[in-house]
């Protein structure tokens, strides 16, 4: 039996990378996993190797309102929903910080709120939202993404007081440096990975399964007393320094 048998969930962004390990990880619990993205033909390819009936739910969440109406559309065709992972986002776009602004705050806050009542109504719910250890730190490249993520923070430790009287826990994961197809072409740049990866205590980029293992974790009863948190994965990327020789 998985820890999530029975659990219904809806995960944005899942058509690749994080998202889809996400997803990955719910549905080898047990859940049967609504996938929300933009490209329905990588929902396909993605919904074709998971367990649980999953669902496909296109969704262009730069949209105002597509929030709201994504989760009408999860609670109809899942029946409800357990467990929402707003990982839908995108980096830093220069000239478009309204458009990052939109897709990394604003529409999780309405795909939230738009399920918390259905959550109420069932007894219980896990929100995750997908941070990023840009929101703990400052990021000369990145000041619109970082503050997307910053505020996202603030938002689950706001969300987890006002939710948990209802059963709902609300929690947040923020990677570090993780081996993603956002990062595709930056890896290629010389010495870059290696030069960022000696900045990690355990000297190396991070996996996307590695995530999705943290957010099935949060989904489920054994983190049935963690609510409020933002959880670094990140190696040790931030908050360590990982230099010198101890050995």
């Amino acid at each position: 039996m998985g820890k999530l048998d029975g659990r219904l969930a809806l995960v944005t962004g899942a058509s690749r990378g994080i998202g889809e390990h996400c997803a990955r990880a719910l549905s080898e619990q047990g859940a049967r996993v609504g996938l929300a993205a933009r490209s329905e033909e990588d929902l396909i390819r993605v919904a074709a190797q998971l367990p649980n009936d999953p669902v496909v739910l296109p969704a262009d969440l730069a949209r105002p309102g597509a929030g709201a109406e994504l989760a009408s559309s999860a609670v109809k065709a899942l029946g409800g929903v357990d467990i929402l992972v707003n990982n839908a986002g995108i980096s830093e776009i220069k000239g478009e910080d309204e458009m990052v602004m939109r897709v990394n705050y604003h529409a999780p806050l309405e795909t939230t709120k738009a399920l918390v009542r259905q959550m109420a109504e069932r007894g219980h719910g896990s929100v995750i939202h997908m941070s990023s250890v840009a929101g703990a730190t400052g990021v000369a490249e990145l000041p619109t993404y970082g503050a997307t993520k910053a505020a996202l923070d603030s938002l689950t430790r706001s969300q987890a007081a006002q939710l948990g009287k209802f059963g709902i826990r609300v929690n947040a994961v923020a990677p570090g440096l993780i081996i993603t197809e956002m990062w595709e072409e930056g890896r290629k740049t010389p010495g870059l990975a290696d030069g960022l990866a000696s900045h990690i205590a355990l000297g190396r980029w991070g996996e996307p399964e590695e995530i999705g293992s943290v957010v099935a974790f949060l989904a489920g009863d054994d983190a049935a007393y963690i609510t409020g948190q933002t959880i670094l994965v990140d190696g040790g990327f931030h908050g360590v320094t990982a230099w010198g020789n101890y050995f």
